[in-house]
């Protein structure tokens, strides 16, 4: 997960793609979670669901990749063998067993399961099985809504894609990026455009509920000519979604590091003004191919039965219980997350430790701007939602900021919904900032 940060000083302006995050993630930024308030994630943990009704979601980190690319900001490691890596798996299951005795988690079942990464399907079909029977063995997923799956087009052969089908993975994602060879190998990443087709066909082969593709806009060596050929071959394809994100540079890239060597600020990547106008295009082709624009990053083909669960579930404050090496949870309002280095996390779990890096304990005040935020991104928002949860006249409190990003064309009140338009949605992330506490207003990194 990204650093909540600010680095473009307009909302849709034209600027040069500088080093630092704009994706935000959560509320409040990650800077001002701390090792002082971990604490707080035993206290949360031992208590009782204050709702019946929360959702409780399961996320798993798989660390390993073949390659790191050039773009990269997760925790990924492409250097461990097949021992280091089984350690690691074990390690996580023995977590996740202490986990689901903890007053919070015994009994519930999870609403909803996500492997990310890292490269979750790096694993081995072997790996993949086992993996899951022992986690569902402590938290049985059976009944879950979904179960969504990360997955780099070069590592599904046959018998992968038939593995996590069995496992029960109902949402299989495919990190294509881009269809262009030269661009891929200009990015660091380890797949090919041959290899695209083979996963896919693959994937729906074996019948998936939902297959979405990822795509980036504006990646390193990306032109005019060659976006409009991935907006081509996405409609030809005809995924059940699709999410595009708009290229960022954040500090702890290869690409950072080498615009860093060389002294220069801007970043070798369109601006952001192009960036946004081919999300833009792309939105409009799949709007005319069929598709339903639903959030700032992802249009569905067919939303009376694709949904991402994940995601909203989690928008709408469901616990998430994450494990791994740097994965992120939310708790009964206690936002943790693990140790950041597969070393100390692992000498953590067998010391017997739960391996936590820092938390932050949210205020009501607090959730409700996280929820109003991250709900923005879905491009509208029911004030009444947010009246009946949690006594906040969301409409009231923020008149003036949406009477001014209404001013610019960026959203509109229509009855008690706020609604961002196209232009607005495209630079969601950056009018969200608006709406933070004065206390979490910064441009700090973390």
């Amino acid at each position: 997960m990204s650093a909540d940060a600010h680095p473009i000083p307009s909302h849709a302006g034209p600027r040069a793609t500088r080093a630092g995050n704009y994706f935000v993630s959560n509320y409040p930024p990650f800077s001002f979670w701390s090792e002082e308030q971990i604490p707080a994630v035993a206290e949360a943990l031992r208590s009782r669901p204050a709702r019946e009704d929360t959702p409780l979601g399961l996320y798993h980190h798989i660390p390993f990749c073949r390659k790191r690319c050039h773009f990269c900001y997760f925790r990924v490691y492409t250097d461990k063998s097949a021992r280091d890596i089984q350690d690691y798996l074990d390690c996580t299951v023995e977590e996740l067993v202490r986990l689901a005795r903890m007053p919070l988690i015994e009994g519930r079942k999870p609403h909803f399961v996500y492997f990310g990464g890292g490269t979750p399907s790096y694993l081995s079909a072997n790996q993949l099985g086992e993996l899951a029977d022992r986690m569902k063995g402590i938290l049985s997923w059976d009944s879950a809504a979904e179960v969504a799956f990360e997955c780099e087009p070069g590592t599904l052969g046959p018998g992968k894609v038939e593995a996590i089908k069995r496992i029960g993975v109902t949402r299989l994602s495919l990190g294509i990026e881009n269809f262009d060879d030269a661009v891929l190998e200009l990015n660091g990443r380890a797949h090919h455009s041959a290899e695209i087709y083979r996963a896919y066909e693959r994937a729906r082969h074996e019948g998936f509920e939902q297959i979405n593709i990822d795509l980036i806009a504006g990646m390193l060596g990306e032109t005019e000519a060659n976006w409009q050929r991935n907006i081509e071959r996405t409609l030809a394809l005809r995924p059940d979604s699709v999410t595009i994100y708009q290229m960022e540079i954040p500090y702890n890239t290869t690409i950072y590091k080498e615009m860093r060597a060389s002294g220069k600020l801007e970043a070798p990547v369109a601006d952001w003004q192009t960036k946004r106008r081919w999300v833009k295009e792309a939105f409009a082709a799949l709007e005319a191919g069929g598709y339903h624009i639903g959030s700032g990053y992802t249009a569905v083909l067919n939303p009376g039965r694709t949904r991402f669960i994940y995601r909203d579930e989690l928008w709408r404050g469901a616990d998430l219980l994450g494990v791994g090496v740097a994965s992120f949870s939310h708790a009964a309002g206690v936002h943790y997350q693990n140790l950041t280095e597969i070393a100390p996390y692992i000498a953590a779990v067998r010391r017997g430790d739960q391996p936590l890096q820092r938390a932050f304990r949210t205020t009501p005040e607090e959730r409700m701007i996280r929820e109003f935020i991250l709900q923005m991104k879905l491009g509208r928002v029911d004030s009444g939602y947010f009246l009946a949860k949690f006594g906040a006249d969301v409409l009231g409190r923020f008149g003036g900021i949406l009477r001014d990003l209404g001013a610019e064309g960026l959203l509109s009140i229509e009855g008690g919904d706020i609604v961002l338009s196209r232009d607005g949605l495209l630079c969601v992330d950056n009018l969200l900032h608006d709406f933070f506490l004065p206390q979490h207003k910064t441009d700090k990194l973390v």
